[in-house]
């Protein structure tokens, strides 16, 4: 297995994992607890909104009519019937001549057409504002509807507003809340379990000693798989030995919905993943990608589920999550879209790395001159792992000798 791969391009790998993916059953949780979660269900609308004609500004409620002559040098005398505040319901409908004090908000009486603005209008009794029993001068004409908002002009009885895997933040929050819906059905969090492998390892809180490397690879991934929607579970290192891996997965397997791991899937003599997969009871889908940083990645099912083994190098490892377990979560939370939005972009500086495979660099994307520029998030070797955190995107390369000139279009796949 090690020396012979069938390799398959990124859109095929990508096929075969989705193949395997469906949404997750869904839970209800409460309106509060449902930020960042993925809608379930589609939800529409019990009522019109508004479900009354609300008034745009504070002022008067008035008929259009009543006002047809009205100028600042001759308005129109009304007489107030009524004050109406937010809250409230009108006691009358308004006649001709009439007119009722209203609050930004509120109620529209029957028999009102329009509402004019507070500033154009002076009440004849400077005390007390134009309040009801009070005349009220009108300095504009207004025309049927200016300042109404009618029923349900923001939405319709019976429309849908959200669909489902929609992610719920500030809007979708209030849409929720302003039809009741609480407690919310959003699609279960997938529960990922991540292991990393190298007898290099240590612990984050350990002390570094020679030889040594703390374990980065599973918290970038955890951060990744939270970002995505999941339920990270760091795992504790894996042994270089196939058995304990095996059993470990094993029982990871009985509580995830999908498994990570990263290294050991290569070609070294402690490659373990490649020793495990050559003695498990699961069904590989590929073992070896036409990609760069990345081609050993290897992805399993076992029990139906997922084994992502990414490669060691944090690149590497970074860039396999994107292009392969991203859209498996995505599919498993309902979305429609699963794969990364593209767009074209320009190189703003040469890169001369060729390769028999496609590279997917990790990049930064700025806006200049109404063009979409691109470059590399600095130093592109897949070991590097301080330069993840200022990638935004990934910069597609062909694959060829020649790699790609400055100013050259490129397709880019965008991380955010």
């Amino acid at each position: 297995m090690k020396f012979q791969r069938e390799i398959v391009q990124v859109e095929e790998a990508q096929r075969r994992i989705l193949r395997h993916a469906a949404p997750l059953p869904a839970e209800r949780v409460p309106l509060a607890e449902s930020f960042g979660r993925r809608l379930a269900e589609p939800v529409a609308a019990d009522h019109p909104v508004p479900h009354f004609r609300r008034s745009g500004v504070d002022g008067y409620a008035v008929i259009a009519a009543d006002t047809e002559h009205a100028a600042p040098d001759s308005p129109a005398t009304l007489d107030v019937v009524e004050l109406i505040m937010c809250g409230s319901v009108p006691s009358r409908r308004l006649g001709p001549g009439q007119a009722a004090r209203i609050m930004t908000g509120a109620v529209v009486p029957e028999g009102a057409d329009a509402v004019i603005m507070l500033e154009m209008t002076d009440s004849m009794d400077a005390a007390h504002s134009g309040g009801a029993g009070e005349p009220v001068r009108v300095k504009k004409r207004m025309a049927p509807g200016d300042n109404v908002t009618p029923v349900g002009r923001e939405v319709q009885a019976r429309e849908q507003v959200l669909e489902p895997g929609r992610v719920i933040r500030a809007g979708e929050a209030a849409v929720l809340a302003t039809f009741g819906v609480d407690p919310v059905p959003v699609y279960r969090q997938p529960k990922v379990a991540i292991f990393s492998t190298g007898s290099e390892l240590l612990p984050v809180h350990e002390p570094l000693s020679p030889g040594k490397i703390r374990n980065s690879n599973s918290y970038m991934l955890a951060a990744q798989v939270r970002e995505a929607g999941g339920l990270p579970f760091v795992m504790p290192v894996l042994p270089d030995d196939a058995d304990a891996v095996l059993a470990a997965l094993e029982r990871a397997f009985r509580e995830a919905d999908a498994v990570i791991t990263t290294g050991g899937v290569s070609v070294g003599d402690k490659d373990v993943l490649v020793d495990v997969f050559a003695r498990w009871s699961g069904e590989m889908l590929f073992n070896k990608v036409a990609m760069r940083p990345g081609s050993p990645t290897t992805v399993g099912l076992l029990h139906g589920k997922p084994l992502f083994a990414l490669s060691g190098n944090p690149g590497a490892s970074f860039v396999g999550f994107e292009l392969f377990v991203r859209p498996y979560l995505r599919s498993l939370l309902g979305e429609d879209r699963v794969l990364h939005a593209e767009c074209a972009a320009f190189l703003d500086v040469s890169y001369d790395k060729g390769s028999a495979y496609p590279r997917y660099v990790r990049g930064t994307m700025t806006l200049a001159d109404g063009q979409v520029r691109v470059r590399p998030a600095g130093h592109d070797k897949s070991s590097i792992m301080v330069s993840i955190k200022d990638a935004d995107c990934l910069i597609h390369i062909p694959a060829g000798g020649r790699g790609a000139a400055r100013d050259e279009r490129v397709r880019v796949l965008r991380l955010q």
